[in-house]
């Protein structure tokens, strides 16, 4: 499995904790340099985040992007859903389409899939965007490190 969510979500967070932790109005040129991510691949996760309501725009010298709200009232999980379309693990549960899987009457797994899915909403809904500018990456000690290698 490459991952529960794709560059667009991944890059989502990315960039509104870049802009959460700089103050005023952000150059998303800036931004791409810093997270080392293209510019073109940021207009477009930008763009999600600025049809969601969650960052605003100013054009000219002094522009670029800021957040409309503090920090500490994004959800992770808001984000990810304005960036992803959903949280669901399987097609099968994706809420935003009308199509409901023919096997879910009989499906032994839709369960194991539920209760991931609720999981996995509570922890990103419990966590913000405050809590991703609280940690530093550069200060993650040698444990942290490891455990995210083991992961694999």
């Amino acid at each position: 499995m490459g991952g529960m969510f794709s560059t667009k979500g991944r890059y989502a967070l990315r960039v509104m904790g870049d802009l959460a932790s700089h103050d005023g109005w952000v150059s998303l040129g800036d931004v791409a340099k810093r997270q080392g991510i293209s510019r073109k691949y940021l207009d477009h996760v930008v763009s999600l985040m600025h049809r969601a309501g969650y960052v605003k725009s100013r054009r000219g010298k002094s522009g670029g992007y800021c957040l409309t709200r503090k920090p500490e009232e994004y959800t992770l999980g808001m984000i990810l859903r304005a960036a992803e379309g959903s949280l669901a693990p399987v097609a099968c549960l994706d809420c935003t389409s009308d199509e409901l899987c023919p096997q879910i009457e009989n499906c032994p797994t839709v369960n194991i899939w539920r209760d991931l899915s609720a999981v996995t909403a509570e922890f990103l809904d419990g966590h913000t965007l405050a809590d991703i500018i609280a940690k530093d990456p550069s200060a993650q000690d040698e444990e942290t490190v490891n455990s995210a290698h083991r992961l694999c």
